[in-house]
């Protein structure tokens, strides 16, 4: 197996893993309010998210920027908590009514809060990497593979939560406010565990 695959194959897995509870409780705040109609704005929004993670990943790693283990590991439920209270707070008949044609303003305020979110992100993934790449001094290549195995992992995750509620609302007929409070509502507990747990450790 050559380099590339190998660290490419470590991202997906860092994503699409149990042990990904933090991140994969994020993809799912933050896909919530969609639907499968909706899959280009998700699209963005986890792009936008992988941008973000991948600049702090890369300058994390490469010992640019310090990181603060149990501050990052904070912050890290903190965007969980408020991705979902954004969304609870948002839900309602105008939901429903929002028509999908929204201006580009509107569609830049997520993908910009996405980014953001991936930048406090990007800091947790730096742990990882490093650990595994030991002294090495300029991984582009993993650093690479890496971040496009992530990519891949959250296009899987955010697939699987739109398909599912694509079921729900189309198939079983769940209505899309209900959908919305209750996997933010979720997540939100989710990352309370999460930062409790952390506070009573600490």
């Amino acid at each position: 197996m050559s380099l590339f695959t190998t660290y490419l194959q470590l991202g997906f897995l860092h994503i699409c893993s149990w042990q990904a509870t933090d991140h994969l409780t994020f993809l799912l705040a933050l896909c919530a309010p969609y639907v499968l109609a909706d899959w280009r704005r998700v699209v963005a929004l986890v792009t936008s998210f992988t941008v973000g993670h991948s600049i702090t990943l890369a300058l994390a790693t490469l010992g640019v920027v310090g990181v603060n283990a149990p501050i990052i590991e904070a912050l890290i439920p903190v965007t969980i908590i408020l991705t979902a209270l954004v969304n609870m707070k948002q839900a309602g008949p105008a939901l429903d009514r929002r028509s999908r044609r929204d201006t580009s303003v509107l569609w830049a305020a997520p993908n910009a809060l996405a980014a953001t979110f991936g930048l406090i992100h990007g800091l947790g993934f730096s742990n990882y990497l490093r650990a595994l790449l030991g002294a090495k001094s300029r991984p582009v290549v993993e650093l690479l593979s890496f971040n496009l195995g992530v990519e891949l992992g959250q296009l899987l995750v955010v697939s699987v939560v739109l398909l599912l509620g694509f079921v729900l609302l189309r198939v079983v007929g769940v209505a899309r406010r209900d959908w919305v409070l209750v996997v933010s509502g979720a997540a939100l507990g989710v990352a309370t565990l999460l930062l409790l747990q952390m506070s009573t450790a600490g």
